[in-house]
């Protein structure tokens, strides 16, 4: 397997307008980072895997469905027959950015456990992948960083993306603590340029991507909207630009980044990975983050690789 993805696939209750009273209207849409990126890589050829936990219910029957037809081996995904699926509201302003409302205080989720996630779920991963949604609350938190230093003792590459979600969390100072535990075991960070300070209590690139690289973090991305993205690997670093478009929303567009950027990289030797082929793997993500950003919904908005190649 190139990449199995742990945590969170929810309902994205996203808004599409007002009716004539002037009520907001809502579609029901597939969503939740790790999904979301397992999806988007597997677009784009490599082969996934998801591990999360949905209820028995209809919203858990279709994000199965969902990852099955877009080809992400679902095996790894459990039923909680206690818990509901969960869900967040996502408002999306004129610009296209989001707001979400999450309700997942004691949903499906969140009660991951250790023993969802056996050995050999992770033996045969090149990559993976978590996020920092997962890190909330027990027990989907221990299960997770669990199942990362397990896979890690095995020969993965770690990929993270501390996803920063405010509302999800008591306070900032509990949710960057969590943020942090899992840097030392990560190869492969992605952040945002708002959730870099975060961590780093910096703003300036070259400054922030330094602090995270001496915790031993072998590639690091920043993303900076629609101006590309900022890398590090090694003492190297660089800027790769953006790909202008007009925004239907950006929700599912920082995934589809780093999908994309895996979907290549867990075919690479990160040992042996050039420069040049890192810029030419990080401008195929910006593509394939531009033309997600260009639609609406998350998973529904993925490109496939003829559309990125294209």
């Amino acid at each position: 397997m190139d990449i199995v993805t742990i945590g969170e696939v929810l309902i994205d209750l996203t808004q599409t307008g007002r009716n004539e009273q002037g009520i907001p209207q809502f579609a029901a849409n597939p969503g939740g980072a790790p999904a979301n990126l397992a999806v988007a890589a597997a677009r784009l050829g490599a082969k996934t895997a998801f591990i999360g936990k949905v209820g028995a219910d209809a919203f858990g029957r279709y994000l199965t469905e969902v990852l099955e037809e877009n080809k992400v081996d679902v095996s790894g995904v459990a039923v909680d027959r206690a818990h509901p699926t969960t869900m967040a509201v996502v408002s999306v302003d004129a610009s296209g950015e989001r707001d979400f409302s999450f309700y997942r205080s004691a949903n499906a989720d969140v009660m991951l456990t250790a023993e969802d996630i056996p050995d050999q779920a992770l033996q045969d991963a090149t990559m993976v992948h978590f996020g920092s949604v997962s890190l909330t609350a027990d027990p989907s938190r221990s299960a997770t960083l669990d199942a990362v230093r397990r896979a890690k003792a095995m020969g993965a590459v770690i990929t993270y993306d501390p996803n920063y979600r405010a509302n999800l969390w008591p306070d900032p100072e509990t949710a960057v603590a969590q943020m942090k535990t899992p840097l030392e075991m990560v190869d492969i960070l992605k952040v945002s340029d708002e959730e870099l300070p975060l961590l780093t209590g910096t703003t300036d690139c070259a400054e922030g991507t330094a602090q995270l690289a001496r915790q031993g973090i072998r590639l690091i991305f920043v993303t900076l909207g629609p101006d590309g993205v900022f890398y590090r690997m090694g003492d190297t670093t660089g800027h790769v630009a953006g790909v202008p478009c007009k925004v239907g929303d950006t929700n599912g567009a920082g995934d589809t980044f780093f999908g994309a950027a895996l979907s290549k990289l867990c075919k690479e030797d990160l040992n042996a990975l050039s420069v040049e082929k890192l810029e030419q793997i990080l401008a195929f993500a910006n593509r394939a983050a531009s033309i997600t950003t260009s639609r609406r919904g998350a998973i529904p908005a993925m490109p496939t690789l003829a559309e990125v190649e294209g």
